[in-house]
Formats: C-alpha cells, structure tokens, sequence
C-alpha cells in the first residue's frame, strides 16, 4: 500500500505582478508580468506534495472554496499534480480566497491575503476529516486558515496516528496546547522570531542553535528552522544540525517554503532518514526559486532527483 499524507489548509488565486522595487506606503509603482497562478499556502503544499511524491506517495487536500471561477482553476491545478481534492468543499458564504503578490527584481515579494471562503473551514468541520487521515502518515498544517480550526485538526490527526507538520506562517503567536500537537515546526526566521516574542531579526547561523533549542521547549517534538540562502537548521531527536542551501541564482522566493514542507513531508513519508529528507527538501526549494510563481515554480520529483545528481 502506498504511503499517503493530507494536506489541510488554504487555496487561493494568486494575482501576480513583477516590479523594479516593492512601494512604500502611499506610492504607485509600474508593475510588468502580470500572472494569475494558483496558490494558498495549503493548495501550494499539496500541489508540491503531489509533484514531489509522483506516483509513490497519495496526497490529499482538505479546504474550503468559493461558488466561481477561481474555485475550479484551483481544483483542477491540484488534480493535474495527482492530488485527491474530494475533501476541498465550496460554500456559498465566501468567494474563493485570493492574493495580491510583488515580487522585485532580486526575487523578494510583498503580499497581501484576502482569505475569503478559506476563513470557512471552521473548526465544526474537523470530525468530518477523520476519514480523511484514516490510512495517511503524515498531515501538513499552515496558519491561513481559523487558528481554532488548526488546533482541532492539529489534535484529530495526532488521535489518528499521523506525524504532524507545521508551518507557522503568517506568523503569529501559538498557544502551548497547539504546539504541543505539532511533531515538527517549521518556521522561517521570522515566524520563529513571533513564536520567540522577539523583534523580527535575521537570525545568523550562530543564532540558529538556540533560537530552535527555546522552540523545542515550547512544545514541538522537532524544530526545521528555515534559514533561505542558509539552509535549514534542524533540532530534534536525531541527525540535527545545518544543511547548508544549495547555490542557486533566486528569481522569486513565493512558495518556496511550502515546496520546502512538501518535500519534507514526502520524504518522510517514504520512511526517508530525516537527513535524507532534509537535502531533498532543500533542493525542491532551490529549484523552486529559480522560476516565478508559487505552483508553477514547484519542481517534480524526477527533477529534483536530477538536480540532486548533478551537484
């Protein structure tokens, strides 16, 4: 039986735009490029999973859509990368959640959410995703759906046995009884920073250590502190330490710690060594900034093999 993971969190339609340099406050910049690319935090994790785990790993999403357009370009680019969307539901009392993206010229982005229908998958729904988890491994969980709605299907899947993944974006302070259902963290620096009640900091490879030693005291079983060109710092009950990033030339960094967590999440599930998981992560990632976009810059596995071959 093939190893399966589940997904649960947000869909949006991205709406994206390239620019010389990110406005301040009251300013109007020309923007050029412009796309619309399926994302969401949630929708990304999943497409990736389902790119990344190919035909060896099941993927499912769990999340909420509007009645319109968006909605099905949504579905259907999670189908077309193998991923189950028969719990991805629609309601009538929001559209489908959009984003608003900028990314300059050295690949930063500026992004503003409107969460619309993603703000209705409500904690009252979570009973009904017990069938889903049923046979999966592993759960990926992020912070663009209702935080109670997170703690409850953070809480179910731990009940049915599955490894649960978070990614703590957007950041946001968690509450211990969250955290203590999450098996492993997975936040940048500065949503590592939040969960720290820290000022927003680059945080050096000296830091790294400790900053995931006090998330590991916060509840987690394991702390993946994702350091962008530095890699990723791991500290848990085994293999920790840095992996250092690979060497890519970076065009836009959307969506590349969602192809981070999917990749993790795959591997894991492949009963991977956690070592081996995290360089494969890593890589996913690499490529993924390479190109623009959140699903279409996602690599497949046998590209992510590839790359892997040739550094």
């Amino acid at each position: 039986m093939k190893p399966a993971l589940v997904v649960v969190g947000s869909l949006n339609m991205d709406f994206v735009a390239a620019v010389d340099r990110l406005p301040a406050p009251g300013e109007t910049v020309l923007g050029r490029d412009f796309q619309m690319i399926p994302g969401g935090k949630g929708a990304n994790q999943a497409c990736a999973a389902g790119k990344l785990g190919g035909t060896a790993v099941d993927v499912r999403m769990i999340g909420r859509v509007g009645y319109d357009v968006f909605a099905d370009h949504l579905k259907a680019s999670l189908a077309a990368a193998g991923v189950d969307t028969s719990a991805v539901h629609a309601t009538r009392s929001a559209p489908t959640g959009v984003a608003f993206i900028w990314i300059d010229r050295s690949g930063q982005n500026s992004i503003v959410v409107a969460s619309g229908a993603n703000h209705a998958l409500a904690a009252e729904d979570v009973a009904a995703m017990r069938k889903v988890f049923q046979g999966a491994s592993h759960a990926l969980f992020q912070l663009e759906t209702p935080l109670d709605t997170v703690a409850a299907a953070l809480a179910l899947a731990r009940e049915e046995g599955l490894v649960t993944i978070l990614d703590p974006a957007p950041a946001r302070a968690l509450a211990p009884e969250l955290l203590n259902n999450v098996d492993i963290l997975t936040p940048n620096e500065s949503e590592a920073m939040t969960l720290l009640g820290r000022p927003a900091a680059r945080l050096t490879l000296c830091d790294a250590p400790e900053a995931a030693r006090e998330l590991l005291g916060k509840g987690p079983r394991a702390v993946v502190l994702k350091l962008g060109d530095h890699g990723c710092y791991y500290c848990g009950g085994h293999a920790g330490g840095h992996y250092p990033a690979f060497a890519v030339e970076a065009r836009d960094a959307t969506a590349a710690g969602d192809t981070f967590n999917a990749a993790l999440a795959v591997a894991l599930a492949e009963r991977r060594p956690m070592e081996d998981a995290l360089r494969f992560a890593c890589a996913a990632a690499a490529i993924s900034v390479t190109r623009m976009g959140a699903q279409s810059s996602i690599p497949t596995r046998a590209e992510v093999q590839a790359f892997l071959m040739r550094v």
